[in-house]
């Protein structure tokens, strides 16, 4: 038997909430993996459709989980674009050139590619941790990496794994760290900042 319900105490964080059938009832625990080919991200208040099953404690869980009018395919809707991995190759294309002509030293290449190689694996574990209900990476850690020559990585992570493409406030926070990471970088590029730096 399917229920209508609206989705409550949702944490996005954590991927989990509740919900109580329309007309009244049981409350049952909603997880994230319970939603069918979901077209995004849920949001408190959301109308859906569910089945009910008990756990092994007897408590009440959702299952099969849908958006109440959605009827578009999730996986079509719910891929992030090519925008970001684009532009982080071109980046890292534009930056190896500037290394290789002797405009700035390898160390700064070695670094993009090293942090953006830890801001990949960390993305990759936030997003099992997110599906397996376990304690998430800080976003504040996630922008941190960012900030500091892993957003290349990060931007591939965000469409390898689909993660954190689709939240407005993470991905607003995160532009702004690679803007300020770009803008840092091209200050080191300048006359000013070789000499600064000693190179």
């Amino acid at each position: 038997m399917r229920y209508q319900g609206r989705l409550g105490d949702w944490n996005d964080d954590k991927g989990f909430g509740f919900v109580v059938p329309n007309g009244g009832g049981d409350r049952a625990f909603v997880h994230i993996k319970a939603f069918a080919r979901a077209s995004r991200r849920p949001l408190d208040g959301d109308l859906i459709t569910y089945t009910v099953t008990r756990d092994a404690r007897g408590r009440l869980q959702a299952n099969a989980i849908r958006f109440v009018g959605d009827t578009a395919p999730a996986d079509d809707r719910a891929k992030p674009g090519w925008f970001g991995p684009v532009f982080a190759l071109l980046f890292v294309a534009t930056l190896a050139g500037t290394v290789f002509t002797g405009q700035l030293p390898m160390n700064l290449l070695l670094a993009y590619a090293a942090v953006s190689a830890i801001a990949f694996i960390v993305y990759g574990l936030d997003k099992s941790a997110a599906t397996a209900g376990r304690q998430r990476t800080p976003e504040s850690r996630l922008h941190f990496l960012g900030f500091i020559c892993g957003w290349p990585g990060a931007l591939l992570a965000q469409r390898v794994f689909r993660h954190k493409s689709r939240k407005a406030a993470f991905q607003s926070t995160f532009w702004g760290t690679v803007a300020l990471n770009v803008i840092a970088l091209l200050l080191l590029a300048s006359d000013t900042g070789r000499a600064w730096v000693g190179f």
